[in-house]
């Protein structure tokens, strides 16, 4: 069992992400730092985000540099990505400033192996929902069954090809879940019955939204996960209510 969230010290100092007028976009820092595996897909994970952000009014910058994780820094930005993270790429003092970020009311989205990373930072474990477990070798074509009306233009079911990950604990107590695999499209599935891939919460103050898809490049050129990402963008920066 993951622990609790982290409490903020009071004292902290106001990281609330800055107000935007019409002319000037909200912006989004997706961080992509890796400490183990490096996914090839990184690239196009940025250039899918900043696409999309572009065309809803969000401004995308991309980094690998934590010294960006300060309170000054990150009171620019509506919400944060890891995108691919792996390992550990924050210290603590980083730590502790994105802990106040999000405590404040910013948003945090993760892709893919936003779930392998910050194993020795428990906040982070409940941030994300879930820590990777394992993944069956190769990729797998599965049915994902969006839910709650998750799916874009009323979709209720996709079928995909992509690495799909196991989880360390089921999140759905802990989050809404908005898609799942159907575990009998997923015979070397770990998770049982009931095998979340992507949610939502805001059990740290701020908004977050996570996707276990995204590990094959390819991926960010089929239209329903390009709108499974954009509708994380929208609603971790503040744009939409609907995660």
């Amino acid at each position: 069992m993951l622990a609790s969230l982290a409490a903020c010290a009071s004292a902290a100092p106001d990281t609330t992400p800055v107000a935007t007028s019409d002319a000037t976009p909200a912006r989004v820092l997706v961080f992509t730092r890796t400490a183990g595996f490096r996914h090839d897909s990184i690239p196009a994970t940025v250039d899918a985000l900043q696409a999309l952000g572009r065309g809803t009014g969000l401004e995308v910058d991309a980094t690998e540099d934590p010294a960006l994780f300060d309170d000054a820094t990150l009171s620019r930005y509506a919400a944060v990505v890891f995108a691919h993270t792996t390992r550990e790429v924050l210290a603590r003092p980083q730590q502790a400033a994105f802990e106040r970020y999000m405590a404040a009311g910013g948003g945090f989205m993760g892709v893919h192996a936003a779930a392998d990373s910050g194993y020795t930072w428990p906040w982070y474990g409940e941030l994300v929902g879930a820590w990777f477990a394992r993944h069956p070798e190769g990729l797998q074509s599965v049915r994902v069954v969006f839910e709650d009306g998750a799916g874009p233009d009323g979709l209720e079911e996709w079928r995909v090809t992509d690495e799909i990950y196991d989880y360390r604990r089921n999140p759905r107590p802990h989050v809404r879940v908005t898609a799942s695999i159907d575990p009998a499209s997923h015979p070397d599935g770990g998770m049982g019955d009931d095998h979340p891939i992507a949610w939502c919460h805001r059990n740290a103050g701020g908004r977050a939204w996570y996707t276990g898809l995204g590990h094959d490049a390819a991926l960010y050129a089929d239209p329903v996960f390009r709108a499974q990402l954009l509708r994380g963008l929208r609603y971790v920066s503040g744009q939409s209510d609907a995660c």
